[in-house]
């Protein structure tokens, strides 16, 4: 097993690149086009074959290049939102690395498709939790949903559930399902309707 975490202090963007490192095969979560230099090296420097390329949510509006520059990364892309030269995936979905098995959810809400990724004890999941993080999707598209998305998916994880966000802005990158169902000051200790009014309070841009 091999595990490394890439994180972008400027704006708070976190990949993950994990691998079977005896079948020399890789994944990597939410990459960024414009480390595409970056993450090649890095598969060079273990000899690893990059068997898929994983997308928990995507800002392709705003950022239109990025589905090309993916592309050239020469695996799947997957992603919740079906696009021409991208490949879609269900709810429960198994997705085979060497011999790991990547499982998927359906977790929509930081955008209508978003994905979370399980692998072992881990779930990626993206900009779930760091509701008001993300620098081009700064409140949820779908609120409701994403209080479903959490409520039923993450928090029924087990405790120990490590979780990996996609964004680290004013935030840990790395908690578990038991302290996020504890003390998320959106998701715990509030109604539905609560968390509703708070994202609906929440400023609609940041300051950069």
């Amino acid at each position: 097993m091999y595990f490394r975490i890439l994180h972008d202090e400027s704006t708070g963007e976190i990949s993950y690149l994990l691998a079977d490192a005896d079948a020399r095969e890789a994944v990597l979560v939410d990459p960024r086009g414009r480390d595409l230099p970056l993450l090649r090296s890095l598969l060079a420097e273990r000899e690893l074959r990059l068997r898929w390329v994983l997308r928990t949510h995507q800002h392709d509006t705003l950022v239109p290049d990025e589905p090309g520059l993916l592309v050239l990364l020469g695996a799947p892309v997957v992603q919740g939102h079906p696009a021409s030269g991208l490949q879609g995936v269900a709810h429960g979905d198994m997705l085979p690395c060497g011999n790991e098995v990547i499982g998927v959810l359906a977790t929509p809400g930081h955008t209508a498709s978003c994905l979370s990724f399980t692998w072992r004890d881990r779930l990626f999941c993206g900009g779930l939790l760091a509701v008001d993080a993300c620098p081009y999707q700064p409140v949820p598209a779908v609120p409701e949903a994403l209080w479903d998305s959490v409520r039923q998916q993450v928090f029924t994880l087990p405790d120990e559930t490590l979780l990996f966000a996609g964004h680290g802005r004013r935030a840990r990158a790395v908690s578990t399902v038991l302290e996020q169902r504890r003390w998320h000051p959106l998701f715990a200790g509030l109604s539905r309707d609560e968390f509703l009014a708070r994202v609906a309070a929440l400023p609609s841009t940041h300051e950069r």
